[in-house]
């Protein structure tokens, strides 16, 4: 299952295939579901005895991400240019390995489990929010969410956690700087957007080094600037992409203010104006300490005491985020490295790849974690 995921990957908002393979799975195996859900998002409900007694939600993320995979492996993907660089087919495959096992053994377990295949987790404003909006948190309600994913930093046989706050919010940055342009031989008859970009984007530093509670975690990066000038031209336009994230809602906002305003005030002193445009993101994800407690010992009892560890706080982003803040809920990681068979790769690499030896990890687990937050 996870070959043929990972050689038809399909980016955001386009997991058509994706979403037509995964409702055939389903139904091959009488596992009804509701389908078309956001998107290509996919929404059952698995009944156990004394179905209402308690609904435990499992989420996998299905997108690609469009990269050029370079791995020779059998099972490349076919669709040039999308890649699952990020491993969503594991996550898939894994949740329905698990709804597999579930459903065969309905009658081992009280309560009900509820299952979400959600489309466009890596591109803003991720499927997650508009799953909640079309009300898969409801009917019946849920109760304690769980989502895993690749860690390709930790051994196959070990999962991570954390409980509270583990990754971070993510808002894109998007500046414009607009002034007279000219001859670079007489910077005295223009503006120079160009050299108002530079102070900008190092006094925005500042933010983070001298406004950011210490207590905070906080990081603001600028990853793409654009002056389509020459070494004799400057341009009378700048454009500049980046990052802004953080684990504090309140200092998120105030620190969107912070940066508007330095930005629009420092353009002004050299003559120009800037256009701040912020893209507000995924909110920070913050693991319930109860529901992750019970999960990182489940793992335990499943993987043993030394196959779990304990996570460090992440500052990437995860649109999970969504979830863990309406339900207590438990994201988590699964090792999938290898180095004896070379599987060291990054997530977000072109020659990404698991040890697919994870999976038996990742399913037995998600079903161990379930069984025992329902029957505990």
């Amino acid at each position: 299952m996870r070959r043929h995921l990972h050689a038809h990957p399909e980016l955001s908002f386009q997991e058509k295939e994706t979403a037509a393979w995964i409702s055939q799975k389903l139904t091959s195996w009488g596992i009804s579901h509701q389908t078309g859900v956001a998107g290509y998002g996919i929404v059952g409900v698995i009944k156990g005895k004394n179905p209402g007694k308690k609904v435990v939600a499992l989420r996998a993320d299905i997108d690609a991400l469009p990269i050029e995979e370079i791995s020779p492996v059998e099972y490349k993907s076919q669709n040039k240019g999308v890649m699952h660089a990020c491993g969503h087919d594991v996550h898939t495959t894994c949740l329905l390995g698990a709804l597999k096992i579930l459903n065969d053994r309905r009658e081992s377990f009280e309560g009900s489990v509820k299952f979400l295949f959600q489309p466009a987790e890596e591109k803003l404003p991720g499927g997650a929010v508009h799953m909640i909006k079309a009300g898969v948190l409801e009917n019946p309600v849920v109760n304690i969410m769980l989502g895993q994913h690749v860690y390709p930093d930790l051994e196959t046989g070990k999962v991570g956690f954390r409980q509270g706050r583990y990754m971070a919010s993510t808002d894109e940055i998007h500046l414009t700087i607009r002034g007279k342009g000219g001859h670079a031989a007489m910077p005295d008859q223009i503006d120079d957007p160009v050299l108002a970009m530079a102070e900008i984007l190092v006094s925005l530093q500042t933010v983070v080094s001298r406004k950011t509670p210490p207590d905070i975690p906080c990081v603001l990066s600028f990853g793409a600037v654009k002056a389509d000038g020459a070494t004799n031209v400057i341009p009378s336009e700048v454009l500049v992409h980046g990052t802004f994230r953080t684990f504090d809602e309140d200092w998120r906002k105030t620190a969107h203010r912070l940066i508007i305003q330095k930005a629009e005030a420092i353009a002004q002193a050299h003559g120009c104006s800037c256009e701040v445009v912020i893209d507000k993101g995924y909110p920070f994800v913050e693991n319930d300490p109860e529901v992750t407690a019970l999960s990182q010992q489940a793992a335990k009892e499943y993987l043993g005491e030394e196959n779990v560890v304990d996570l460090d706080i992440r500052m990437t982003a995860e649109d999970f985020g969504y979830f863990a803040q309406a339900v207590p809920s438990c994201f988590y990681r699964l090792g999938t490295r290898n180095e004896k068979k070379g599987i060291t790769s990054g997530l977000h690499t072109p020659d990404f790849d698991v040890d697919e030896k994870s999976m038996e990890t990742g399913t037995g687990l998600l079903v161990w974690e379930t069984i025992c937050h329902l029957n505990r």
